[in-house]
């Protein structure tokens, strides 16, 4: 899950960049990514080399709240990834359905904005047939920094400066994924 949170994060903040919310309008916008990454050491493991193909979908809309008219987003996404162990061809997949919203805002007085977000979803890791080997329902908060741009009414020019951190841990099941995923690759 808390993976799936990051990367929700890292789209929604491009998200962010593209949008154009000004006070009173509401902003909407769908995003569709593909991408592999080779990792290296994956879940610290060392010479487990591991490609990640993913897919990821979703939706984001903004609107104005509070005196400030700060923009508050709300995302809703699933990623779905085929992780391949490269030395053996060996491979599990995972689906995670994540909704992400803006809980509170804080304009920091020196151009920054502190974000705290709620991340709620499902994450399921599944073995070489399908079956499910790891899940992870339940929410998290964490809060981000962006540099609003001069401009904290206006989305459109900020900029993602930091994750600060995880500010209530996920509730429910919290399985290890790489606990499940390293034998399935192995």
């Amino acid at each position: 899950m808390r993976r799936g949170v990051v990367i929700c994060a890292a789209a929604l903040v491009g998200a962010i960049a593209a949008a154009t919310a000004s006070a009173g309008q509401v902003f909407r916008e769908t995003f569709h990514e593909e991408n592999t990454v080779v990792l290296d050491d994956f879940c610290d493991i060392e010479g487990l080399t591991v490609e990640v193909a993913f897919v990821l979908d979703g939706r984001v809309h903004a609107v104005p709240h509070g005196p400030d008219g700060l923009a508050y987003f709300v995302s809703h996404g699933t990623r779905t990834e085929v992780l391949t162990n490269l030395a053996n061809g060996k491979s599990v997949s995972s689906v995670a359905n994540v909704l992400e919203k803006d809980k509170h805002i804080a304009d920091n007085g020196d151009g920054t904005l502190t974000i705290l977000i709620l991340a709620t979803g499902n994450a399921v890791l599944y073995g070489a047939d399908g079956k499910a080997i790891a899940r992870n329902p339940g929410q998290v908060r964490f809060e981000i920094l962006i540099d609003h741009g001069g401009t904290p009414n206006d989305a459109s020019d900020d900029e993602f400066l930091d994750f600060l951190g995880v500010v209530k841990e996920s509730t429910g099941r919290s399985d290890d994924f790489c606990e499940a995923a390293v034998p399935a690759l192995s």
